[in-house]
């Protein structure tokens, strides 16, 4: 079981994984140059996971499983109508993706697919911090 966190550890623990989420778009961007798009993907699921995660953490939601996370963002956001579902479907697609490309055979992502997906991953893990900042000012 989790200690509570007071608020400066709280905002500092949101600050930490925005940051994360766009260290690990970059990465995915530096994999996708090399031509790794399987982790590429990876790494934009986790960038979207960890913007996520703040925003759970600043709104007091807590998902124990990656598939748990996926079910209360939709509980919380998309049905709520608080973010579109057009939106939320990138991080939607991305959890497919990331979890068959690591865990299926022979599933091999291409060099377009994963700039776009790079580009949608950027819109919506912008939006997401967006959502973070206002309501914490």
């Amino acid at each position: 079981m989790k200690e509570k966190m007071d608020k400066n550890s709280i905002d500092a623990l949101i600050g930490y994984r925005c940051q994360r989420s766009d260290e690990a778009i970059q990465e995915a961007e530096l994999l996708c140059q090399e031509g790794f798009y399987n982790a590429a993907v990876n790494r934009l699921y986790y960038a979207c996971y960890y913007v996520i995660s703040a925003l759970f953490l600043k709104d007091g939601i807590q998902a124990h499983t990656h598939s748990g996370m996926k079910t209360l963002f939709g509980m919380h956001y998309v049905k709520t109508e608080k973010i579109p579902i057009n939106q939320a479907s990138i991080y939607y697609t991305l959890f497919e993706k990331r979890h068959s490309g690591d865990y299926d055979d022979f599933i091999y992502f291409d060099h377009e697919m994963t700039k776009e997906l790079i580009a949608l991953t950027k819109e919506f893990t912008s939006t997401m911090k967006e959502m973070v900042t206002k309501s914490r000012e």
